[in-house]
């Protein structure tokens, strides 16, 4: 007997859940080189010399004809009391023909395009009065400069040189380095050597627009920030700090990153909030609150009161108007007006904590949060019974298989506790970034999401980026990949950007029978749009026949639009020399009325749009 075709019957107009508008969110943190060697477009690799840098490891010589140069770690002298050490380049033969210095291959390459401006800095002084030092973009290939600007007049003394190079008739290129080189004898110090491409809305200290045009397609309302584990960090003095991330670069002295290497704290607490306001999405700020990776915790109580107390002044910087204290620090940090936030999310992961003093902690920063700013939302990270949280975060990193069996992990949830932010969550098969058969888990359980608005209020999956290069990963799979050249999106993230597009306002009800694990549903509408977005996942390899019945939606148009990702094989993907492999493609089909059968190719996500 033939199986029967699956089901799915819809009452369009019995609403069964509101969805939060801040549904569909980012998570981000420093993993994968994801800020670093990432989305903040600094090409210069290392631009400070951090505690325990010995060697240079990403700065070499640049030794032109019978030149001669060493460069060092000069321990005793740097820009700043933040930044205090530097790199001292002693060049002790050299002339116009054959200059010799210091040079610096970025992140994997540095990318130069043809007619393009970038804006460079350094903190130098010499140990001469009046010497001219020259920047340079050079081909590693062929060795000709694609742009060249020389800084006249470096003194005795620390001060900051700017420079411009524009490339003219350049080929397209991340086999490039940047030198900066003298043309005689002398001795230089050099600190916070920097470089920057064009930034997305042109910002300083600005992110790369190809990652920046990817995220917006997501079309993202919350970034949680500042990260995961990066909040922690291994050790408590390694924490995210935000006090030292914010004021001059040259004032932020870097710090490390759990997944061993160091953090430029370029992508400071403000570059984090005008990351959200380019994106027209909130910050979801999470607060340090006692826990570091390396099982170190701060007992509540007395000794936890400064860290509850930094949370307080960080919050402050971002919603307190610039006659307070911390906002009036963001005011001189050049944003005098007040950053949008409804969600604090106190801690990360607390559950890996084997003190068990989360329950307590979070109760301490609750209690002082709620008194000065009551219509916050508090985020716990783990189950607490001091006191009954907002929301709590919930972590989950699956197979396939499990995505699939497991989509109606909510379905049957008690009600009665807080409501669940799903903050980190993926379907982990393939690497860098996900295959087909991740995304199709992937929109599978994003059915069983959105089916439970009432209760799951948000979600982002993680990690957000990866560098493709190798070393570049400490982490598979991640959404988006890239390289110092160019970027591309996994099948997840095309399921993200599908299911993010055709949000809704409501759950409606949806009845899918005759499906096995590997075909799911999801049914919402928007009421003044007159639109009903029907998500269909095909995670067969057969074409599957639905029967769709749409019940309380009068005058459904006969023409609708069909959305649909997908591949001849679960293991297909897109890849930094292949990021057009699977995508979604949309055209217009015609339905019989409310009453329609539709077939859905195998592997596939599917979004039907219909007007009524």
């Amino acid at each position: 007997m033939p199986a029967q075709s699956p089901s799915l019957v819809i009452q369009a107009d019995h609403s069964t859940a509101k969805v939060n508008p801040m549904f569909y969110g980012l998570m981000t943190e420093e993993i994968n080189f994801s800020y670093d060697g990432g989305l903040y477009a600094e090409l210069i690799r290392d631009r400070t010399v951090g505690p325990g840098r010995r060697p240079l490891f990403y700065w070499t010589h640049v030794a032109k004809g019978a030149s001669m140069v060493d460069a060092t770690v000069d321990d005793h002298t740097g820009p700043s009391t933040a930044l205090a050490r530097s790199i001292k380049m002693t060049v002790s033969e050299a002339s116009e023909s054959a200059p010799a210095g210091i040079q610096n291959g970025g992140y994997w390459g540095i990318a130069v395009r043809p007619n393009t401006t970038y804006r460079g800095s350094f903190y130098a002084k010499a140990d001469v009065e009046g010497l001219p030092i020259t920047a340079n973009l050079v081909n590693d290939e062929t060795g000709a400069t694609a742009a060249s600007a020389t800084v006249s007049g470096v003194t005795t003394d620390w001060k900051q040189y700017t420079f411009t190079l524009k490339t003219g008739a350049a080929p397209v290129t991340a086999n490039n380095h940047f030198q900066l080189t003298i043309a005689r004898p002398a001795t230089v110090w050099f600190g916070l050597v920097s470089l920057f491409p064009p930034t997305y809305h042109d910002r300083t200290n600005g992110n790369r627009i190809d990652i920046m045009e990817m995220m917006a397609a997501m079309r993202p309302t919350f970034l949680r920030l500042p990260g995961g584990n990066y909040l922690e960090g291994d050790h408590i003095p390694d924490r995210y700090d935000f006090k030292k991330t914010i004021g001059p670069l040259v004032d932020r002295p870097t710090h490390p990153s759990p997944w061993r290497y160091r953090s430029s704290d370029g992508m400071g607490l403000l570059e984090f909030l005008e990351w959200c306001e380019d994106l027209k999405m909130e910050p979801l700020l999470a607060v340090y609150a006692g826990y570091s990776l390396q099982q170190e915790h701060v007992d509540p109580g007395p000794a936890l009161e400064p860290f509850v107390q930094d949370a307080l002044d960080e919050i402050e910087y971002v919603i307190g108007d610039a006659n307070t204290k911390w906002g009036a620090e963001r005011a001189k940090d050049g944003h005098p007006a007040a950053f949008p936030l409804h969600y604090v999310e106190i801690g990360n992961e607390d559950w890996f904590d084997k003190s068990g003093s989360y329950d307590g902690r979070f109760a301490q920063f609750f209690k002082a949060i709620k008194e000065r700013y009551p219509d916050l939302r508090l985020i716990s990270t783990t189950p607490v019974k001091s006191v009954k949280p907002d929301v709590l975060d919930e972590h989950f990193y699956m197979s396939a298989e499990k995505s699939f069996s497991d989509a109606g992990h909510y379905d049957k949830y008690d009600r009665s506790g807080p409501k669940i932010f799903v903050g980190e969550w993926a379907t982990r098969e393939g690497e860098p970034t996900p295959n087909l058969q991740s995304a199709l888990g992937d929109a599978v359980w994003l059915t069983g999401l959105e089916r439970n608005s009432d209760l799951v209020i948000m979600e982002s999956y993680a990690p957000l980026f990866v560098n493709v290069n190798a070393g570049g990963m400490q982490w598979a799979s991640d959404l988006i990949g890239y390289d110092a050249l160019t970027s591309y999106g996994s099948p997840s993230y095309w399921t993200q950007v599908m299911f993010a597009a055709h949000t809704g306002t409501e759950v409606v009800a949806a009845t899918l029978t005759n499906a096995g694990p590997r075909i799911a549903a999801s049914v919402t509408r928007d009421e003044q749009l007159r639109k009903i977005f029907i998500k269909l996942v095909n995670g067969t390899s057969d074409m599957q026949r639905f029967q769709i019945a749409l019940d309380g939606a009068p005058g459904v148009k006969h023409e609708a639009t069909l959305v649909t990702m997908s591949g001849k094989s679960s293991n297909a993907t897109n890849t930094i020399t292949s990021p057009d492999n699977i995508k979604p493609v949309e055209r217009t089909i015609q339905i019989a009325g409310p009453r329609f059968d539709y077939s859905f190719v195998p592997y596939s996500v599917n979004v039907v749009e219909l007007s009524y």
